[in-house]
């Protein structure tokens, strides 16, 4: 360490408190405000600053031990500052006083130690442990991956010389996403990612004339605001999980691909359509916004046409989607499996663990911050269906007529 650290040398570190950040108290929207552990990591991160311009080439410091209250709330938004200062020097560890604040108000204070590490010890040490998970997790894959297909309410799974056919099965709601199909996915989704070898390739669809018209609205007045979050948390993590599995997704996009249905193609990793198809945001026509996959969808169109598929809630043909880059292909609906298949097979002649480490890292290189931005996604749509206008978007959907949407 380079000389010049003294008692009272300090660091401070602004964070804009996300969607990443936060935890929601009570189940109430509004009440979406900073977390503790975020608050503490802000604070470390200060004291880390503040040791930044000491250490020498090859040095890092890491946190050892902290004791923090929490004294104030900081909403979602706000500007949050963390302060720290060395109050004991001990060889290559060093204390510190943390306080954070929200404006002037101080939200957390109290006592953080770090410790100097040289980087090549520490790596070393990190490689050790890597090698031993990375053995456990290979024999506990053996152990649990299994070729007897689940059994399922709403989906039809067929297993054809490594491709896992799957089909969403509510034909007569159009494919609709409810409690049952939301939790068969969950399922799917387990399942699945101890199938490596078995199931090289996901092939997902839909039976009769719908990809997947989005979520289940006829189901939303029988479910509590709590219960509306909880699936809505559950449906974003499931298609999140998605980039996460071992095998390639190819969805075969049968015809309309609305909301949630939207958002399942756009998790898979290719997109196939017939001229049938349809791709929308719907929601807004209903009296909400999305509950999930915004960031999804603006990654993979841009902003601009994410804006006019949410704000607008039109949907776009299949010509328009290959156009925009949703999708990889467009065929008619009599090729569409075959053209699925010739893809999958195609996949499955590659060499296996490079087609999974290749999925992971395109996945992993768009950041941390768009998988958890389906938390503030979630809160909005919940803060809309509490409101007059959702309820009227409810009965206009059951009653089969537009909307009278008072505005306010």
């Amino acid at each position: 360490m380079r000389e010049g650290l003294s008692i009272g040398s300090t660091g401070e570190l602004a964070w804009i408190v996300d969607p990443t950040m936060t935890i929601t108290l009570g189940g109430m929207s509004r009440a979406t405000i900073f977390s503790t552990p975020n608050m503490i990591m802000l604070m470390e991160r200060a004291a880390r600053e503040a040791l930044r311009p000491f250490l020498e080439e090859g040095e890092e410091s890491v946190g050892i031990d902290v004791q923090v209250e929490h004294l104030g709330p900081a909403p979602l938004g706000a500007k949050v500052v963390g302060r720290a200062k060395v109050t004991s020097i001990d060889g290559n560890k060093i204390e510190f006083q943390v306080e954070s604040f929200f404006g002037d108000q101080l939200i957390g204070r109290g006592k953080h130690r770090r410790a100097i590490i040289m980087l090549d010890r520490f790596l070393e040490r990190l490689q050790q442990s890597s090698s031993f998970s990375q053995n456990r997790i290979s024999s506990d894959e053996k152990r649990t991956n299994t070729t007897v297909v689940p059994k399922f309410e709403t989906l039809q799974l067929q297993i054809k010389k490594k491709v896992a056919w799957v089909t969403l099965n509510r034909p007569v709601s159009l494919n609709a996403v409810n409690v049952a199909m939301t939790n068969d996915l969950e399922a799917l989704v387990a399942w699945l990612s101890s199938q490596r070898e078995d199931a090289r390739v996901v092939v997902l669809t839909g039976s009769g004339q719908a990809f997947c018209s989005g979520d289940d609205v006829k189901e939303l007045p029988s479910l509590s605001l709590e219960a509306a979050r909880a699936l809505s948390l559950k449906q974003a993590n499931i298609y999140l999980a998605f980039e996460q599995l071992p095998q390639p997704i190819i969805a075969a996009v049968n015809g309309p691909a609305l909301g949630a249905g939207c958002v399942a193609a756009i998790s898979c990793d290719f997109r196939i359509a017939t001229h049938q198809a349809l791709f929308g945001m719907p929601e807004i026509k209903l009296g909400w916004p999305p509950g999930y996959g915004i960031a999804q969808l603006t990654n993979l169109v841009g902003k601009a046409r994410a804006m006019e598929l949410c704000l607008t809630g039109d949907p776009i043909s299949p010509k328009i989607a290959l156009e925009w880059g949703l999708v990889h292909d467009v065929v008619p609906a009599n090729q569409l499996l075959e053209t699925a298949e010739k893809l999958a097979n195609r996949l499955i002649a590659l060499p296996a663990e490079a087609l999974r480490q290749t999925k992971w890292l395109l996945h992993n290189d768009e950041g941390q911050l768009p998988k958890v931005t389906h938390r503030a996604d979630t809160e909005a749509y919940i803060r809309c269906l509490e409101l007059p206008d959702s309820q009227e978007g409810i009965r206009a959907f059951s009653e089969k007529r537009p909307p009278q949407f008072k505005g306010e």
